[in-house]
């Protein structure tokens, strides 16, 4: 069986303030655990996230590598749906389509699925509905009915269909913007569609409370709930002429920049020992020592990138990173709007969980001379322990 996954996740998020994709979770965000699900599956060999403008801008080159292709949402699901599906490679049996907001999504469960669509042509994970309904008058508060639940599954995703079912629903009804899956069009074509046990645990985060139970849910699977930890990082580098100045990843306008093997950014080597520090990893010099020719020139970002990755070994998370330049050249008030928005999205953080300030070293010692700039960082560590 060859397959393909399109994984939706364009929505706005307005309920949460911002898009619920790319929220944090489990050291990594909503939409990469579902992504991992997908990519670790053999018999999936092509899987396409969609996202909305914003997103696609700011994580599409992030995302994509490997099985992972991005393509752009559409103005409503069926748009997006539609947009995926222009990416998936031809050759393949069946296609699933899953909400990126369902992290909690098994293999188990996509397995299902797909082997169900490839043998009936559709096929819709789901689970019994648990509470008992009332069907409301329209536009009114008064109970007209009250069905029996026996009947009534809530659907989840993924949704799998063999390739030529899905692309026959999907140019049949090219115009529908309103259905609210793709099953609908598949049974508007006169087609049967399956039902596959699902997991009450795969439901879609869409609240905050949607995030807290995620966690919980994560947490177990893991066996145990990670703890906080908070390490320090500094570093100091010279002020000299005819080098480049970059602060957390911001090159600054300056006759003088700092000098060392990489390019000398403090601020992102003390933010990095920082993490390290608090997951009880050395310090980046470990990883990259000075020594090695390898290393010379190296952009500081990919320094980041190291540590994210040994983050996200232990399932673990940054709560929280506050950093202190001190520096007597140049003033670095006007930069720190730009700044903090570097060093957020390097770090994969909301601007709200980053602190960066500066002060001078009133002419004191080295720095106070202009000769050199530190940093000093605390960050905040939730991960696991053995």
């Amino acid at each position: 069986m060859r397959a393909a996954v399109i994984v939706v996740s364009g929505g706005s998020g307005s309920r949460m303030g911002r898009p619920k994709q790319f929220l944090p979770l489990a050291g990594a965000t909503v939409a990469e655990l579902s992504l991992r699900c997908f990519v670790g599956m053999p018999e999936v060999e092509s899987v396409v996230l969609v996202l909305g403008e914003d997103s696609l801008r700011e994580h599409g080159a992030r995302l994509t590598g490997g099985k992972v292709t991005v393509a752009a949402a559409g103005a409503t699901r069926m748009g997006s749906v539609r947009s995926g599906f222009a990416a998936v490679p031809s050759g393949v049996d069946v296609v699933a389509v899953h909400d990126g907001a369902r992290s909690l999504i098994t293999p188990e469960i996509v397995r299902a699925t797909l082997v169900e669509a490839l043998k009936s042509g559709a096929a819709v994970a789901a689970v019994p509905v648990k509470d008992t309904l009332k069907r409301v008058t329209k536009g009114g508060s008064v109970v007209a009915e009250t069905p029996d639940r026996a009947e009534f599954w809530a659907a989840h995703t993924p949704q799998s269909y063999r390739y030529d079912v899905l692309k026959e629903a999907l140019e049949k009804f090219k115009d529908d913007a309103s259905a609210t899956d793709e099953s609908q069009l598949v049974e508007r074509c006169g087609r049967s569609v399956s039902v596959v046990a699902s997991s009450y645990e795969n439901f879609k985060i869409t609240t905050p409370e949607d995030l807290v139970m995620a966690e919980a849910i994560l947490d177990s699977r893991a066996g145990g709930p990670r703890l906080s930890a908070t390490g320090f990082g500094f570093d100091i580098h010279r002020l000299v002429a005819g080098r480049e100045l970059w602060l957390a990843g911001v090159k600054l306008a300056h006759d003088k920049g700092l000098l060392g093997h990489s390019d000398g950014d403090a601020v992102l080597h003390a933010a990095c020992d920082a993490v390290l520090g608090a997951l009880g990893l050395g310090e980046i010099g470990i990883a990259f020592p000075p020594s090695d020719p390898r290393f010379k020139g190296l952009a500081s970002k990919e320094i980041v990138a190291h540590v994210l990755g040994k983050v996200g070994s232990v399932g673990g998370e940054i709560v929280h990173l506050d950093c202190t330049l001190i520096a007597e050249e140049p003033k670095l008030k006007p930069h720190y709007a730009a700044m903090k928005t570097s060093l957020a999205a390097l770090f994969r953080l909301p601007e709200s969980r980053v602190s960066l300030k500066a002060k001078s070293h009133e002419g004191l010692d080295a720095i106070g001379r202009g000769e050199a700039i530190s940093c000093h960082a605390v960050a905040t560590v939730l991960a696991r322990r053995g």
